[in-house]
């Protein structure tokens, strides 16, 4: 087949759950499909990244987008438009009139789109078109306006939720067909749009990347939460675990050091460095640091409240044999059951009292890492995950074997 996919970022270096999602299934898929692949970028650094896709692309294109978000032509479209802030931050005229000229000049069998915001650069067509949503944004945006206390920015940030609630569910609608991530996702879809055509294909894990844990005793032992900070939900869980589960859990265990590292660090988490608090900024490629800092943590503990998101830490964590505590949040879309393969508090207290136990009992901490890894082997590879997106094209796209 010949596949038209467009993606809101550069899918290498996979350093972002979505980058990690993209990179791995085009690989796959490239072994099949022919995949022409659109894609945004911030800064014409990001081009020195195309080569490593175009082993998997028969063609790469790429478009600029603003670098910071915070424009003044994107404060005003959003005002006075129609359209909410991450459609008009992520919107491209010179994308919009490729994608117009690329499907008017070759003959595509599908268009894929990565997540419901690249959307308004596809014209009107009858070529299929399948929605990838990574994550439902308005939940995202809802969550963290509900959480603000600014009584003058409140009103203006939930009107563009809704506006962002209305455009999410009009181009699922508009989408021949659409995949969710996870079953809570799907389930929220169908709530909005029952009928909509809805399939699933969880996110996955490179199994061969990581190396595996295979002690869990330590005398200085470091809680690890690793992430790309510029998603919202990610900046709360940091520092939930700073200002509430960690101190708990080392007036206990003074010997505990908590580590935040990723990427895009912000200024507010970077502030809470101290000789118990380990925060490394990474750079987006620097993939030997996160495969470090799986390696040489304790345990992982993601304290996420917010929803969306693509999970794809802990399915790393999981891999890397490196006991998880998290919410239930958290756990959506792992399949994993509390006390096998992870362990779910909800609460600061629970959270950290969970970590106690796994940094104390060593066999504990054995059997839910073996079990994770165990669990994402056996449900979790990308080529399984390639299978399953595979079998979606072939039932949506125009592609005829006979012909």
């Amino acid at each position: 087949m010949k596949i038209l996919m467009l993606t809101p970022y550069l899918p290498f270096p996979d350093s972002s759950g979505g980058q990690i999602r993209s990179y791995n299934l085009i690989k796959d898929l490239s072994r099949k499909h022919e995949i022409t692949l659109f894609s945004l970028i911030k800064d014409d650094s990001e081009k020195k990244f195309i080569p490593e896709l175009e082993k998997y692309c028969t063609k790469v294109k790429v478009f600029r987008r603003s670098k910071s978000p915070w424009t003044l032509r994107n404060i005003l479209l959003t005002g006075f438009g129609a359209y909410p802030f991450l459609v008009i931050r992520n919107l491209s005229p010179q994308e919009r009139k490729a994608v117009q000229e690329e499907i008017r000049d070759v003959r595509y069998d599908l268009i894929h789109a990565e997540t419901f915001y690249v959307m308004p650069h596809i014209p009107e067509t009858k070529i299929p078109i399948l929605l990838v949503e990574q994550t439902i944004e308005y939940l995202v945006y809802k969550h963290y306006v509900e959480g603000s206390k600014n009584p003058i920015i409140r009103p203006l940030l939930s009107l563009d939720v809704a506006k962002l609630k209305f455009w999410e569910t009009k181009f699922w609608k508009k989408a021949d067909v659409v995949v969710a991530v996870s079953e809570s996702d799907k389930k929220e879809m169908l709530k909005l749009a029952p009928d909509l055509k809805v399939d699933l294909v969880p996110n996955g894990v490179n199994l061969s990347f990581f190396r595996k844990k295979d002690s869990w005793k330590a005398e200085n032992p470091r809680i690890l939460f690793i992430a790309n900070f510029k998603w919202l939900q990610n900046i709360e869980a940091a520092q939930l675990l700073l200002n509430e589960v960690f101190p708990l859990v080392h007036s206990k265990n003074p010997r505990a050091k908590v580590w935040i590292t990723g990427q895009h660090i912000p200024g507010e988490i970077l502030a809470h460095r101290s000789d118990n608090i380990i925060i490394d900024n990474l750079s987006e490629d620097d993939q030997e640091g996160i495969r470090d800092a799986y390696y040489e943590s304790s345990v992982f503990v993601s304290p996420l409240k917010g929803p969306g998101g693509t999970r794809l830490k802990h399915l790393a964590a999981m891999a890397a044999k490196l006991p998880l505590v998290t919410t239930s949040v958290g756990v959506e879309g792992l399949g994993a059951t509390n006390g096998k393969e992870v362990i779910v508090e909800n609460s600061s207290r629970g959270i950290a009292e969970a970590t106690i136990k796994i940094l104390e009992d060593e066999r504990l901490a054995e059997k839910i890492a073996e079990n994770a890894r165990k669990l994402v082997e056996e449900k979790f590879s990308w080529y399984k995950m390639g299978e399953y997106l595979d079998k979606i094209y072939e039932k949506t796209g125009t592609f005829d074997s006979n012909s």
